[in-house]
């Protein structure tokens, strides 16, 4: 009856013996697979499951506008007229009516010589007419009486003969006194220095006091003989030199109407006037290969200054809808030049340009682009093709930065 029991007991001891045996191999099993799951996950590229965040740009649609063809030349402003004031006659300075600097009208007097002189001298003209007008009436009135005497014989022929020789003899003594009274008259007007025309005076050369020679004579050769120099500022001129390869395309405009000009400050970043061509020099300056032209411009405010040097461009045809973008836009590459197209999908792609001209941070696109294309302006610094990019807010230049190399990590 006891023999039941003594198994079941040795049964379970058995079964205890056994059980961290089968532990072992399942606790290594699990921890094998562990390592491998963790493996797995550390050598897998997070870039699969995390998109790159778009690049901030900003961007440009191509334009179609009419966009004007220009040279451009370096030349320096001139007075379109310059007159030095001088006197016609030797006199003292008695009076200066101007003020260095100052805009003069023409006929405006300028300065005031003493007239005595040649005041007494028109007067002893106009005293002589008198005079020879009064033997003029004189010898008329003693003809009056020997005509008819001379018919009823009381007076030889001869007197009459006579006294119509005095008259004409006076009638020509008049008319030298009227010359001479023309003639003093005109010399007294030169006692008034008058301005030639409309324009700026510079600094005078003489100060009240002084003589003024005629500008036929002189005095000392250190004594200055012109009272000041007055240029001619509204319109004013600009002299200006082109390549002589481009003046074809300047004579192919000038018979299609006023060529247009447009003059610069010398940094070529300020527009100071707009005018038209006048002129081309007739001849090429043949050892730097270069033409003279003239343009001539109104100069309302006077931001041209005789002396200065600018920079003109000269129009010489409008391309009629011609595709332009921001100057920004166009990059230049070991290839030439491109610019970075936004597609629909917002990636930007590399497109090869043609520029034929740039003007004012514009582009002509010759070739390489459509209306309508969305360019990058700012940002590309950042891009490559494929990229995703956002278009960042235009008027915010801020949004996007334009680094430089070295911030763009280009260098150390």
């Amino acid at each position: 009856m006891n023999a039941a029991p003594v198994v079941t007991e040795r049964s379970a001891a058995k079964h205890r013996r056994r059980a961290p045996l089968i532990v072992g191999p399942v606790m290594i099993a699990l921890v094998a697979v562990g390592y491998l799951a963790w493996q797995h996950v550390k050598q897998s590229p997070r870039a699969a499951t995390e998109a790159p965040p778009p690049v901030p740009v900003i961007a440009a649609t191509v334009q179609k506008q009419n966009f004007p063809i220009v040279l451009t030349g370096i030349g320096n402003v001139a007075a379109l007229n310059s007159a030095t004031v001088r006197s016609m006659v030797t006199e003292q300075i008695i009076s200066i009516d101007f003020k260095d600097g100052q805009f003069v009208k023409k006929g405006q007097v300028l300065a005031q010589l003493d007239p005595s002189s040649l005041q007494a001298q028109l007067d002893q003209a106009e005293a002589n007419l008198a005079r020879d007008e009064a033997h003029l009436e004189n010898g008329r009135i003693n003809l009056g009486r020997y005509v008819p005497l001379a018919k009823q014989g009381f007076a030889p022929q001869q007197q009459v003969s006579t006294q119509q020789a005095k008259i004409a003899q006076e009638e020509a003594t008049i008319k030298a006194d009227q010359a001479a009274i023309e003639y003093a008259k005109t010399q007294l007007s030169y006692t008034k220095l008058v301005a030639p025309f409309d324009g700026v005076a510079g600094i005078r050369l003489l100060d009240v006091g002084n003589i003024i020679h005629s500008s036929s004579t002189r005095g000392s050769p250190t004594e200055p003989n012109a009272l000041v120099v007055i240029n001619q500022v509204q319109p004013i001129s600009v002299m200006f030199t082109l390549a002589a390869a481009d003046i074809p395309a300047v004579q192919e405009a000038l018979p299609k109407g006023p060529v247009k000009a447009i003059a610069l400050s010398a940094d070529a970043k300020t527009e100071l006037d707009t005018g038209t061509l006048a002129a081309i020099d007739n001849q090429a300056n043949t050892t730097s290969g270069t033409i003279t032209l003239k343009a001539i411009f109104p100069n309302p405010d006077r931001k041209l200054w005789p002396g200065m040097f600018v920079n003109v461009r000269v129009v010489t045809q409008v391309q009629d809808n011609g595709l332009t973008v921001p100057l920004d836009a166009v990059q230049q590459g070991p290839q030439g030049q491109y610019v970075f197209v936004v597609g629909a999908d917002h990636k930007v792609a590399m497109q090869p340009v043609s520029v034929r001209e740039t003007l004012n941070g514009e582009a002509l696109i010759e070739k390489g682009l459509s209306a309508g294309e969305t360019v990058v302006v700012r940002g590309q610094y950042r891009l490559t093709p494929g990229t995703v990019v956002s278009l960042a807010n235009p008027n915010d230049p801020a949004a996007v930065p334009n680094p430089t190399p070295a911030s763009a990590g280009l260098l150390p």
